[in-house]
């Protein structure tokens, strides 16, 4: 995977969309300075100039049918948890795909899909990963850095070099042609869940109601399904449920 960095852009997505002679996959561009990054559904994402790993991965996934996109989150999703258990850091996936430590958000990840006929012809994925910052001033709930956990400073062209390796290794088993990686990289995903085991707190947004309920499955194309204390099995789309912090 070739890698890129760019010293400021609004955001790394955006540039690999308005430089497509430069953007050949595979490819991982990082800015120094992300000024206007994005996450799920045009949220905003912090991030202080230099302090951390502001990146979009480009990628051809080529025999992967639509309604199995999924496993590409679910790769790159892995692939951070990867290069976090390599400086000593236990992270989880928060359904979808941000990436938590404990209960603080760590990384979040944008996946955009462009659709040829019935397979996946161009993905490109936006990953901002907290690395050097000490301190955050927005409104974010629950923030955690590289620094704040382990106490050291990272240097970020290195960070992005491993996350390059854990991203080809990762996106490799989702592509290979025969499907045969696709269900080990779910297991994987599976047992990385933030929130996998027992029973916890939700918002079903669909009709505002609180509930208790533990992860029952993630569908090939992402559905969530939770069952409820009562043996209910509900079935989510992104934004239709919110997780509850535990009550301590």
């Amino acid at each position: 995977m070739r890698i890129k960095e760019i010293a400021e852009t609004g955001s790394t997505n955006t540039w690999i969309a308005e430089n497509t002679s430069e953007a050949d996959a595979p490819l991982l561009v990082y800015a120094l300075w992300q000024t206007a990054g994005r996450g799920q559904r045009g949220n905003s994402w912090e991030s202080e100039p230099g302090k951390n790993l502001t990146a979009s991965a480009l990628f051809v996934p080529g025999n992967i049918h639509p309604a199995s996109q999924f496993s590409i989150s679910e790769a790159v999703a892995l692939a951070v948890a990867d290069l976090l258990d390599e400086y000593g850091v236990e992270a989880a996936v928060k359904w979808p795909n941000d990436i938590y430590v404990g209960d603080r958000k760590i990384c979040g990840i944008l996946i955009e899909h462009s659709i040829v006929g019935q397979h996946l012809s161009r993905t490109m994925a936006g990953i901002g990963i907290n690395i050097n910052q000490r301190e955050f001033l927005s409104d974010a709930p629950n923030p955690v850095s590289l620094w704040q956990l382990t106490g050291k400073e990272y240097d970020i062209p290195a960070v992005a070099s491993r996350l390059a390796s854990c991203l080809e290794k990762r996106v490799g088993e989702a592509c290979r042609p025969d499907g045969s990686g696709r269900e080990s990289l779910h297991s994987a995903f599976m047992s990385r869940l933030w929130r996998g085991r027992g029973f916890h707190p939700f918002l079903d947004k669909k009709n505002g109601e609180l509930i208790s309920a533990r992860i029952a499955g993630v569908a090939p194309d992402g559905m969530l399904t939770l069952a409820t204390h009562r043996g209910e099995m509900r079935v989510y789309a992104f934004k239709e449920v919110e997780f509850l912090l535990d009550e301590k």
